[in-house]
């Protein structure tokens, strides 16, 4: 099926979306004035890419995409403001074929900062530049373990969706590891934002909305920039928006029928929302210089930005009801939902102080199993859904002193700070080991991220004799990261006086005896807590679905690095350029790193060229990965349990055999053709073979056991029941892949147009999983199978760009292969002695079309009407099955899913169409 997929977008011709470089003479004119859509006066005879100069992968300024000797695309201004989304992430998904991103419906704090893929590495495996300096780590370091970010696992990336696009002059995507040339976490890639420095005003207004009437879209965005005279300029671009709530899954049926058992009672209608979460906020950059010499200048650039997110949680029922009819695929069976364990009885008379026969066992204090309880259908009668909030707030500066001499001799001597806070809060909780005296609101502290960068970078042309001068290059970093985390309310994190409790019954006055586990009225879910002879009951502590940071997690920690490195480049003769790069850092956490890289263009002719590269890099563990703490409840198997993700120096990870995380190491293989048949056709393939070693990660889950608590009393913060998991380097990885981009551009009737067609192959594996003390795999099967299959292999975007007098037509297909998720769709769990994960529902490969038309009046006012997904495509329904039955009564599964969790490769919201105005001048 991908074949005939491929094949027809293939025969579309009309285009890829690596969306493919603009001519420099393009974006000139756009710098000039020249509304977007507009015909402008670049040559159509010119093949794209040709004209566009990079400063990614090179320290030479004379480079271009097609010389260039790994594979770069050059994405403009134009490209992605016309995408109609709220955050960059989706736009640059939609225009590269190989950066993956997933919807995150219901996925913790991953929601409010999505991880993203290239080539199927982590969001820290991949170098984000703003104007060639390095963009900050986000707070959130990625711990949710529903599998929608199984990818960025356990990974502290940027956050991209920070950047307003209308910001943004182009986008350099480098597919190739570049660590021992930028720096640690280049081992994927480098994204390296070019913020716009033209001379003019724009102001759009877009508004929106899906196909179903909801998911409702407001983006307003203005950008002015001006000259300082003949010494320099300045720019500001500024972005607000109001992104509506989706909702593509139906309520639960234990919802259903507690709202026919209860109909003056209010229940959530649907119990809890799978979708896009609603939310708001701003983003602002500033960019400028000013000339201080003939051939030197100080430079700027701020980014400020916050957004606010209110995410729905699982759904808990308030009721236990029986005679739901569930069909797995093959029968039909009736069965009965339990109540959330929050609503059972909870005891409030405590032993009398002194009394012998009514006391506390092991620790776990005695209460009177008599009629005095509380219950929280007092609060909640029809059950609660959690909203879970995120506020994200940016703080991004760098001032640089740059400048060249007569000698071809350049500086650049810059300094960085940023600070990325997330702070995490619930309305419409409990914490139900404190019982009457509940909350329902709760602050779980804040995450910050903070970074100091300091660079100097040196260039020189050495003559030598050769084709062209050899470019030197040296320079130093120095980088210090803090990370902090806030403590949360107590009841956030804390085990209230319910937490566990041992039941006593009167028998006279004065006199008890132990309830009997033996005893039908006993509650039998924990009744193994303490000795047979007493039945206890517990409450789950902290927070219901989310614990807040406690005094002993809370706190800051610190990394410093430094840097050198060192670069030659030149052309050897007219035919041979090559180059070399050397680094050293130094962490004071584990000490030194040594990395290189070499490369080499060879053209064989004008129409040909042969490319290839080989390096090594790494992946510094980062301080929120070396110290985050963070409780929160997840379904397994079906049940509630609370989940403990613990730094490795801690007590409760040690306990389970952590060691302290070592850095990833990467060893990277490129090779390519870059063939220019005709002046108007380019066409570039590239092959690659990434190998990373001591990947870091998330070890599988450790299910707290009693003798656990007894053995170390802090697992009660977890509860009887839960389970622990801590990073680890516990794998290696292996990517590799193929990706090919062509571009033609012809003219139609009179107008330009431009036809480009991008293909991607990746194919990722988890290798050499390391063991337990106890001889089990660190890494979970199911998770094994997600990091290989959660992303389709197969990616193609084709797409076409046409003007015609004042129109301007873009179309284009995206098609993306097919694709599975083993932890929660279809699993059937692996027998022992098991090597490899089970089958898994594969989701089918689908090709989405977009399509948008422009009006330009006055060369000043442009409107465009457009949809993404224009014929309005879903991923796969959840097929029923033993681990996933098909309620009768919601058409659903138990949790009211319809579409996988994390939207697939391209989300579950369907079509969206927009309009939006421009005004450029």
């Amino acid at each position: 099926m991908i074949y005939k997929n491929a094949i027809s977008l293939l025969a579309l011709a009309v285009a890829s979306a690596a969306t493919p470089a603009l001519a420099e003479e393009r974006r000139e004119a756009e710098a000039a004035g020249t509304a977007a859509g507009a015909q402008t006066s670049e040559p159509a005879a010119k093949a794209p890419g040709d004209g566009d100069i990079v400063v990614i992968g090179t320290r030479r300024t004379d480079r271009s995409v097609t010389d260039s000797a790994s594979p770069i695309d050059v994405i403009s201004s134009a490209e992605l403001a016309a995408q109609p989304a709220v955050n960059m992430l989706d736009a640059v998904r939609n225009l590269v074929p190989s950066f993956f991103v997933p919807q995150n419906t219901i996925s913790d704090a991953s929601t409010f900062v999505r991880a993203p893929s290239l080539r199927g590495l982590g969001a820290d495996q991949i170098l984000v530049m703003i104007n060639g300096k390095r963009y900050n780590r986000s707070a959130l370091v990625n711990v949710y373990t529903g599998a929608d970010t199984a990818l960025s696992f356990g990974s502290q990336g940027a956050d991209i969706g920070n950047i307003p696009a209308i910001a943004i002059g182009n986008l350099q995507v480098l597919r190739d590891g570049a660590t021992a040339q930028y720096g640690a976490d280049a081992l994927a890639g480098v994204l390296n934002y070019s913020i716009r420095k033209d001379v003019g005003i724009e102001a759009q207004a877009l508004y929106g909305q899906t196909y179903r009437g909801d998911g409702e879209s407001k983006i307003f965005s203005g950008y002015g920039g001006l000259k300082l005279g003949d010494r320099g300029f300045v720019s500001l671009a500024g972005e607000y928006y109001d992104q509506g709530q989706t909702s593509r899954g139906v309520t639960r049926a234990s919802a259903i029928r507690i709202q026919q058992n209860l109909p003056g009672v209010a229940v959530p209608n649907p119990a809890q929302i799978w979708g896009t979460s609603p939310g708001h906020g701003y983003k602002l950059f500033l960019n400028g210089a000013i000339d201080v010499g003939a051939q030197s200048q100080i430079y700027f650039t701020g980014n400020l930005a916050h957004s606010k997110t209110n995410q729905s949680f699982n759904y808990r029922p308030s009721q236990t009801n029986t005679g739901f009819v569930r069909n797995d695929g093959t029968s039909d069976s009736t069965v009965s939902l339990g109540r959330n364990g929050s609503f059972n009885p909870i005891y409030l008379t405590a032993c009398p102080a002194g009394n012998a026969s009514c006391t506390a066992v092991n620790g776990v204090p005695g209460f009177v199993f008599d009629a005095n309880t509380f219950s929280f259908t007092s609060i909640y009668p029809g059950g609660f859904t959690p909203r879970f909030i995120g506020k994200v707030d940016q703080v991004y500066g760098t001032l640089g002193f740059k400048g060249k001499t007569d000698s071809g001799f350049t500086y650049d001597v810059s300094g960085t700070l940023s600070r990325n806070s997330l702070d995490l809060s619930m309305t419409n909780s409990l914490s139900a080991s404190y019982g009457p005296q509940s909350q329902t609101s709760f602050q779980f502290g804040k995450l910050i991220q903070s970074e100091i960068t300091l660079n100097a970078d040196f260039t020189y042309p050495l003559e030598v004799g050769f084709d062209s001068p050899i470019v030197l290059s040296a320079g130093s970093e120095y980088r210090r990261e803090r990370y902090e985390k806030t403590t949360g309310d107590l009841q956030s994190y804390g085990a209230g006086p319910y937490a566990s409790q041992a039941l006593y019954t009167l028998v006279s006055p004065g006199v008890y005896t132990p309830l009997l586990t033996v005893n039908p009225t006993c509650p039998t879910f924990n009744a193994s807590a303490l000795p047979t002879a007493v039945c206890t009951v517990n409450q789950s502590p902290a927070a219901s679905g989310y614990g807040g940071t406690s005094p002993t997690f809370a706190g800051v920690s610190t990394q410093n690095s430094y840097a050198f490195y060192v670069g030659a480049e030149t052309d050897i003769t007219k035919a041979l350029t090559v180059g070399l790069a050397g680094r050293y850092e130094h962490y004071n956490t584990f000490g030194g790193v040594v990395v290189g890289k070499a490369n080499a263009l060879y053209r064989i002719s004008d129409a040909v060229s042969l490319r290839g590269t080989i390096g090594t890099g790494f992946h510094a563990p980062s301080p929120g990965q070396n110290n985050t703490q963070v409780v929160t409840t997840n379904f397994l198997g079906g049940n509630q349990v609370q989940t403990g993700t613990y730094p490795t120096s801690s007590a409760i990870a040690q306990f389970y055999g952590a060691g302290l995380l070592r850095p990833e190491r990467s060893t990277n293989y490129g090779a390519g053709i870059v063939l220019k048949p005709l002046s108007r056709l380019s066409v570039t393939v590239d092959g690659y073979i990434i190998e990373i070693r001591n990947r870091i990660g998330i070890s599988q889950n450790f299910t707290v056991s009693a003798a656990n608590i007894a053995a170390l009393p802090s697992l009660a913060s977890v509860g009887l029941g839960g389970v622990v998991n801590y990073f680890t380097n516990g794998f290696d990885v292996s990517s590799k892949g193929i990706e090919a981009v062509a571009n033609y551009r012809t003219e139609l009737l009179g107008g330009p147009i431009t036809f480009t067609l991008a293909y991607s192959y990746n194919k990722l594996k988890a290798k050499n999983i390391k063991l337990t003390t106890t001889g089990q795999p660190l890494v979970s099967l199911q998770q094994q199978y997600n990091i290989a299959n959660l992303a389709p292999r197969n990616r193609i975007t084709a797409s076409a760009a046409w003007q015609i007098d004042n129109f301007t037509i873009n179309a284009r297909a995206n098609y993306f292969g097919e694709w599975s998720n083993a932890l929660e769709y279809n699993l059937v769990a692996p027998v022992a002695g098991a090597t490899s994960a089970p089958p898994s529902q594969i989701f089918r490969g689908k090709t989405l079309f977009d399509l948008d038309v422009s009006y330009t009046l006055a060369k000043h006012y442009t409107l465009t009407l457009g949809a993404n997904n224009l014929f309005n495509v879903f991923p796969d329904k959840i097929k029923a099955s033993p681990v996933n039955p098909i309620y009768a009564l919601s058409g659903g599964l138990n949790d009211g899913q319809v579409y996988p969790r994390s939207g697939g490769p391209f989300g579950m919201n369907g079509g969206f169409y927009y309009a939006r105005l421009r005004v450029k001048y």
